[in-house]
């Protein structure tokens, strides 16, 4: 019995965080503009902080350059972000940590320069990136519109892969990085995708294409994305990215489908098909 209650408590707690969660994305997504760079910022520096902490676990990392590499990235992406200077500031971090190991290397007689600057430069790339251009998506005319289409079909995908797999669940997907995932999950995850997008644009009474882009690409690039961060925390040695979250983990472990599938999206309407 206590075990129940212990259980139930635990899947209150969670879905409360994650209702909290939804309705705060919901919220600034709506209100668009500062509020959602701030909300955007705010989650990719906490996803970036727990990133560079996974990554200490194995070698020093500089921190601080990344943080403000982030921030100056993070603050210029509500107007644009011109791809030179995007180059000369990830150019500017990269020495500016060589120029740490170097001070390191003649001080303490050890340095970490690949591995510092691959960390530093990795974690720019793979969460700060891709939160920056969901900055972007939101200022396009439709961007709104599909960037909550892509967490309606992020979250649809994630209950379906849980719940099918949970049930149906027999063939291991990649049991070396993230035992519990089954291609019955991965299929469940992937259609409930679709037919999110299909029922989004069905309610919103528009063309269904761009909506089965949207649920492909959540169903599939996100499932790999959530993949992605399984064999971060795999090397690292470590259960979640954090626990800022109750009961979900890190702000990584929530976020981490959406990083790949909001390029790709990014991509599609803002480059693509624009």
């Amino acid at each position: 019995m206590a075990q129940l209650n212990e259980k139930a408590k635990e899947l209150a707690v969670r879905g409360a965080s994650g209702a909290g969660v939804v309705a705060a994305v919901l919220a600034a997504l709506y209100a668009g503009g500062r509020v959602w760079t701030a909300l955007v910022s705010v989650i990719a520096l906490v996803s970036l902080g727990e990133f560079y902490g996974m990554l200490s676990k194995k070698f020093k990392v500089s921190k601080g350059i990344g943080f403000l590499t982030a921030l100056l990235i993070l603050i210029t992406a509500s107007e644009g972000i011109h791809p030179v200077s995007l180059v000369i500031t990830l150019s500017i971090s990269a020495f500016l940590v060589l120029f740490v190991e170097i001070i390191r290397r003649q001080v303490r007689g050890e340095s970490f320069a690949i591995w510092n600057m691959g960390g530093v430069l990795a974690g720019i790339l793979y969460i700060v990136i891709p939160w920056t251009f969901m900055i972007l998506l939101r200022r396009l005319p439709s961007g709104a519109i599909m960037l909550f289409a892509m967490f309606l079909c992020t979250w649809s995908c994630d209950v379906a892969a849980y719940l099918v797999g949970s049930k149906w669940g027999r063939n291991k997907l990649c049991e070396n990085i993230s035992p519990k995932k089954t291609w019955e999950g991965f299929l469940g995850g992937a259609s409930a995708a679709l037919l999110a997008g299909g029922g989004f644009a069905a309610a919103l009474n528009a063309s269904p294409l761009p909506f089965i882009y949207v649920g492909l690409i959540c169903g599939i690039a996100g499932q790999i994305g959530d993949l992605a961060e399984s064999v971060i925390k795999r090397e690292t040695g470590v259960k979640d990215s954090g626990s800022i979250i109750p009961g979900h983990g890190g702000a990584l472990d929530r976020f981490d489908s959406v990083l790949v599938s909001g390029l790709l999206i990014y991509v599609l309407f803002g480059v693509i098909l624009r």
